[in-house]
């Protein structure tokens, strides 16, 4: 009963269009002032200490390298390597296009940012070689997806907050504790690489059906030139990824290098920003990182509220007297989380599901990490479908195309982005075998 008036108060003041993280702490306070007698002095308390996780100062150190970068001059390096290598196969600045989406979702942790950074530049280019607007849309707006899956990545950050500090019972009686963001972003590599090569493939065969055009294959001192070129910027993936595996710092920490590595590469080693213009880049950076910290705090509050009430231990114990079993639980989760995409935005989502979620999926014997990734490739696919897929409303302001034109642009890749999700639904080695394989597991 509590967890019906919770959900169907949180859903009614959704429905008035009031934001997200006000809606979520509108509930909580108006539960515990009428419901409950939880002294007032926790809620407070609850507050401050909710966000005080080492773990949540990766996000606005994340959110600063990846403005640094797309201001920078490297996504604009990228896509000159990326075409130099596989612009001369059909449809060649669609594949630079995905392979650029991949480099740059390596070093920034953003969708939007991958989209408008590689967008901005490749999408005219594409319309004046020749190439439909809505195949260059498509592709960018789903590849720029992977932003949010190769790592760094935000929301497998936000994964790892929502979860943490949370002590589920395996099937066994065993008690599990959460995935680390090392482990996630470990976890994250090799089904970004999937992804990627997937959508690349979605791209030629649609390009090769069609005969777009292709460019002149490069030599390979082009290639050599063009790598040159884009190393300082590819060289933050070994700093960040590197740095964590072998325990040089923690994500965190990688987090803050990446934001200085990337500020001294765009101010002095490109020199494609000049020293006035980082007060705006930092400035928009801190306006983006208070608005995530402030749906965290709330969505914190709203956590302490379902754990109070014993809310996710109770929906686990009766899913599992149901006979709910592994297949059943993550494809009803696939179907929430799909659903929930429509609706909210994938931040939001994380921070209110996963914590639900999360005891239910470790009572069912499924690994905390492959349920993370599992998580994170339904945010990509809900960043590419309306009515609130961000990546549209992004990839509409730079082509100019409606979100209904959009929606009809991405259809190919988007069917191809289910695929996988199934894929990493039901074949958890995928995500689980390189952490196993580097001892993080």
């Amino acid at each position: 009963m509590s967890a019906l008036i919770i959900f169907a108060l949180l859903i009614a003041l959704f429905l008035t269009g009031m934001p997200i993280s006000i809606a979520l702490g509108l509930t909580v306070l108006t539960f515990l002032f009428t419901m409950t007698s939880v002294p007032i002095e926790s809620v407070a308390l609850k507050l401050f200490t909710g966000i005080e996780k080492f773990e949540i100062m990766a996000i606005p150190f994340f959110i600063l390298a990846g403005n640094f970068l797309t201001h920078g001059g490297v996504a604009r390096r990228m896509i000159r390597f990326a075409s130099s290598m596989v612009g001369h196969w059909p449809g060649g600045l669609g594949l630079a296009g995905v392979l650029a989406c991949a480099l740059f979702a390596a070093v920034s942790g953003s969708s939007p940012a991958t989209v408008v950074a590689i967008g901005s530049i490749l999408l005219p280019a594409m319309v004046q070689q020749g190439f439909p607007k809505r195949f260059g849309a498509g592709v960018i707006t789903t590849s720029g997806a992977l932003g949010i899956l190769i790592p760094p990545s935000i929301v497998m950050v936000m994964y790892a907050v929502a979860t943490s500090g949370q002590l589920a019972t395996g099937p066994k009686g065993e008690v599990v504790t959460a995935a680390s963001v090392g482990q996630l972003f470990i976890a994250g590599v090799i089904p970004g690489l999937v992804l990627a090569t997937l959508l690349g493939l979605t791209t030629w065969w649609r390009a090769w059906r069609n005969d777009y055009p292709r460019l002149p294959r490069a030599t390979w001192r082009a290639r050599g030139r063009a790598l040159a070129e884009s190393f300082w910027g590819l060289f933050l993936i070994v700093i960040v990824i590197g740095g964590i595996y072998t325990g040089a710092f923690t994500p965190t920490e990688a987090a803050a290098m990446a934001a200085v590595y990337a500020f001294v590469v765009a101010v002095f080693v490109y020199r494609d920003m000049r020293l006035r213009d980082v007060g705006k880049v930092l400035l928009d950076s801190a306006s983006m990182s208070a608005m995530l910290l402030y749906i965290i705090t709330n969505a914190v509050l709203f956590s302490f509220l379902m754990t109070s009430e014993n809310i996710p231990q109770a929906m686990a114990g009766w899913m599992v007297d149901q006979g709910l079993g592994r297949i059943g639980f993550l494809l009803l989760v696939n179907v929430l989380l799909l659903l929930a995409g429509n609706v909210m935005e994938p931040s939001s989502i994380v921070l209110i599901m996963a914590p639900i979620l999360f005891p239910v999926a470790i009572k069912l014997g499924i690994d905390p990490v492959h349920f993370g990734i599992l998580i994170v490739v339904n945010m990509e696919v809900g960043m590419c479908h309306p009515p609130v897929g961000l990546n549209l409303y992004v990839a509409s302001g730079i082509t100019k195309m409606g979100i209904t034109e959009l929606t009809v642009a991405v259809w190919p890749w988007l069917l191809t982005m289910l695929g996988f999700l199934v894929l990493v639904t039901y074949w958890p080695d995928l995500s689980l075998a390189l952490p196993r394989w580097l001892g993080m597991l």
